[in-house]
Order: structure tokens, then C-alpha cells, then sequence
């Protein structure tokens, strides 16, 4: 077992310095202790996993039991753990908290949803929402602007927010009228997420609570199956069709897929778009590949802001079931581990010149939606809606820039999710 290191002060985590900026404490972690115990913010004791090698075996560590109920601390303990009203809404049974064999089987009936075949008919589903969150956050600007003055938004709550709010409610089956409604409850989960977990929870029981109405209004009048059935008539389908999926299950996976499926792509695209904004060169680099239809490079950008900061700092919980060793040290069983992604994908030992944004990197195998039978299955969707919004931004508004100094920007606090506030942007140039 590797000794800590004694003579070294340790960084200190989980503070709003650190939120702002955490890569150079991740870098400590990975050269002197790369699988520590830390008392975090909650006051749960958990193992940080930082390098590379050491985060893609505990990924794929089937001793690592995703299921709270492994953990060996007293049930009021476990309850800090994971999503805040998810026990008490009964929503407990989704892909984030389950092993296999449930987790198989719920993870192959909600598969279907996310085919290429079925992301790509999506696309331009995708391409209208951009436009019209672009064109309305112009005409906003037009209002309140004079002629010749620069324009402004929030690319934040104008942008990166509703565009994965309204595509997940789309894919779910969530009708038009009652977005708005999940609108408010996702944006009350964000809100709260960096802060005490009662606001998180009383949006958890909101959602609940709609879910279970949906889901029932949904089997009263399912038609004929179709290829462009929701994710949710999808489910209650298989249910009806045999396949042991409880009401409490298919809400359970509507709500994960909500959840899971709107603040990373909000991150992805608000720290891709700031990564952008603060690189020029690579910035340039991209917008010439854009004018040339050169739309591997923007899918290859994409991956590399992935990597470079990406929406998801610290993969949820995982347990171990049985004594097991991770990168020299040994973890009893029933303690949580914790992968740190964002700490892994700036490892030099695998990506040259770790912190450095290059759209070129070509070897790019990082851990932004995980690895393992608890990759990301939302993936596709994620990148089909940031290559889009980001492309699509590029393109119309070229001379887009930040509007305030970047130390005048605040980070999100809480424990999984990594993104900013706010991002205020400026431009004067036709969006058409």
C-alpha cells in the first residue's frame, strides 16, 4: 500500500476556489495520492480515483456495486449518497443505481431509444430547437438594444438549458403543453444542486408526481406500435408485452434519463462553448472547418472539449462488495469509490500534453460518459445535440465573445456535475 505523503500539504477540495478551477489539485492527487479517502462536503467518507489506468478498471470493476444498499454505512448515511428525494419518491430502480441482471435488462429495453438510427431521425428535431432558441434570444437583444449595438445573452439559461430540456421531453413523450412545467422543475434541480438537497427533492417529487399521471394517461390510450413511438409508451409496452418492467421501474428510467439526460449536455455545451471562447486559435480552427463542411472535424472537436472539461467531473457512486485494491491501495468492502473523470482525462501518462485544448488530438479515448457496462447510454443524443448547438453557433453568430471577465464567472458547486452559472456572451453580426 502506497504511503501518503506527509511533507506535501495536501490541496484543499470542494471549496468555490476549487470549483473554479480544479485541475491543478486533480494534478496533485494523480502524482501523490492517486486513490485517497476524503471526507467530502456531505461528510460521507469516500476513496477519489484520479489516474487514468486506475479509473478505466474501477469503471469496469464488477466488485463495484452501483446499488447504494452496498454501502456499509447506516442507512441515514446512504441517504446522502445519491440523487436527494430519489429513495423517498420511490425512483430508486434506474441504470445509475442497479447491477446486473436488472440492470441488463432495464438497460436493453431503454437502448432502443438511442439506435444511430434512432438519434439521427432525430437530428433535425434537434437543428429546430438550436435555430429557434437562437433566433429568440436575437430578437430579445433587438428589443433592448439600439441599432448598431452590440447584442447579449445568457448562453446558459437562454441556450444550453431549454435545448436538452425540450429534446429529452420530446424523446420521453412529455406533450408540448407540460414542458415548460419540467423546464422549471430541471432548472430548480440545478439551482439547488451546489447547495442544501432539499430543493433538489421537492423537484424530485414534482416530476414523480407527473410521471406517474403520464404514465398512466399514456396506457389508457396506447395505440399501434410504431418506429417513432416514445420512450415512454415504449416502456409501458414492454411492461404490458411481459418484459417484468414495474410502473415504478418505467418512472424511475423516465426520470434518470430527464435527470442524467439535461445537465450533462448543458455542461457540454456551456463548457465547450467557454473552452472556445477563451482559445481563439482553436476556435478559428474550427469555424474554417465548419465553412468548409468539414463536420468530422467538428465531431472530433467535440470529443476533445469532452476531455479537456467535460460536463461530468466525478462519475456517480459506485461500492465495493469485497476487499479490493485500486491503484496499489486497498478498499474494504462496502466503502464508496468515486471516479474522478475530470482528474483522469488530464492524466499525462495517456494524453500528451494534458492541459492543453487541441481539436486535432486524434487519440482520444477519454472517460467523459464513462466506460464499462455503465457507459453512457445517452451518449449519442449528447453529441448529436453539442455538435449542433455548437456548430450551429459557430456559424451564426462568427464574432460571438464573452461578455464579462472570466474570473467574473462562477462555477456550480456540487459533487458529479461540473458547469457554469451563467455564461454571458455579445455579438453584432446577422444571425442568418
Amino acid at each position: 500500500m502506497p504511503e501518503q505523503p506527509r511533507d506535501i500539504p495536501a490541496p484543499t477540495l470542494f471549496t468555490w476556489e476549487f470549483a473554479a478551477d480544479p485541475y491543478p489539485a486533480y494534478a496533485w492527487l494523480r502524482d501523490h495520492a492517486p486513490v485517497r479517502r476524503t471526507t467530502l462536503p456531505s461528510g460521507v467518507e469516500a476513496w477519489l480515483v484520479t489516474r487514468y489506468a486506475d479509473a478505466r478498471q474501477a469503471l469496469a470493476d464488477p466488485r463495484l456495486s452501483k446499488n447504494p444498499q452496498a454501502h456499509r454505512e447506516s442507512a441515514h448515511v446512504r441517504g446522502k449518497v445519491g440523487i436527494p428525494g430519489e429513495q423517498r419518491a420511490d425512483l430508486m430502480t434506474h441504470l445509475l443505481n442497479i447491477d446486473p441482471p436488472d440492470h441488463t435488462r432495464l438497460r436493453r429495453l431503454v437502448s432502443k431509444a438511442f439506435t444511430p438510427r434512432r438519434v439521427a431521425a432525430f437530428a433535425p428535431r434537434v437543428r429546430e430547437l438550436t435555430d429557434g432558441l437562437i433566433d429568440a434570444f436575437e430578437e430579445n437583444s433587438e428589443k433592448t438594444l439600439g441599432e448598431g449595438e452590440r447584442r447579449e445573452a445568457d448562453l446558459i439559461h437562454e441556450f444550453a438549458f431549454p435545448l436538452p430540456i425540450y429534446a429529452i421531453c420530446d424523446l420521453l413523450g412529455v406533450p408540448r403543453e407540460d414542458q415548460d412545467d419540467f423546464r422549471d422543475w430541471a432548472g430548480s434541480m440545478i439551482r439547488h444542486g451546489g447547495g442544501p438537497r432539499g430543493g433538489v427533492a421537492r423537484a424530485v417529487k414534482h416530476i414523480r408526481a407527473y410521471l406517474a399521471e403520464l404514465i398512466h394517461r399514456k396506457r389508457e390510450t396506447l395505440g399501434a406500435e410504431g418506429e417513432d413511438e416514445d420512450l415512454i409508451s415504449g416502456l409501458i409496452r414492454a411492461s404490458d408485452h411481459g418484459e417484468h418492467l414495474t410502473e415504478n421501474e418505467a418512472a424511475a428510467m423516465a426520470f434518470i434519463l430527464l435527470f442524467a439526460g439535461f445537465e450533462t449536455t448543458v455542461n457540454l455545451i456551456g463548457n465547450g462553448m467557454y473552452a472556445l471562447l477563451r482559445h481563439p486559435v482553436q476556435r478559428a480552427r474550427l469555424q474554417r472547418a465548419l465553412e468548409e463542411g468539414d463536420e468530422r472535424f467538428l465531431a472530433a472537436g467535440i470529443e476533445e472539449l469532452l476531455r479537456y472539461d467535460g460536463p461530468v467531473e466525478i462519475a456517480t457512486w459506485r461500492f465495493a462488495t469485497e476487499p479490493l485494491t485500486i491503484g496499489g491501495q486497498r478498499i474494504a468492502e462496502g466503502e464508496p469509490v468515486l471516479v474522478v473523470l475530470a482528474a483522469a482525462d488530464r492524466d499525462p501518462e495517456r494524453f500528451p500534453d494534458p492541459d492543453v485544448l487541441d481539436l486535432r488530438r486524434t487519440d482520444n479515448q477519454h472517460l467523459g460518459y464513462g466506460h464499462g457496462i455503465h457507459y453512457c447510454l445517452g451518449a449519442p443524443l449528447a453529441r448529436l445535440e453539442a455538435q449542433t448547438a455548437i456548430g450551429t453557433l459557430l456559424r451564426r453568430l462568427p464574432d460571438l465573445r464573452l461578455a464579462v471577465d472570466s474570473d467574473d464567472l462562477r462555477w456550480r458547486g456540487g459533487l458529479i456535475m461540473r458547469g457554469l452559472r451563467t455564461l454571458p456572451v455579445t455579438w453584432n453580426s446577422p444571425g442568418r
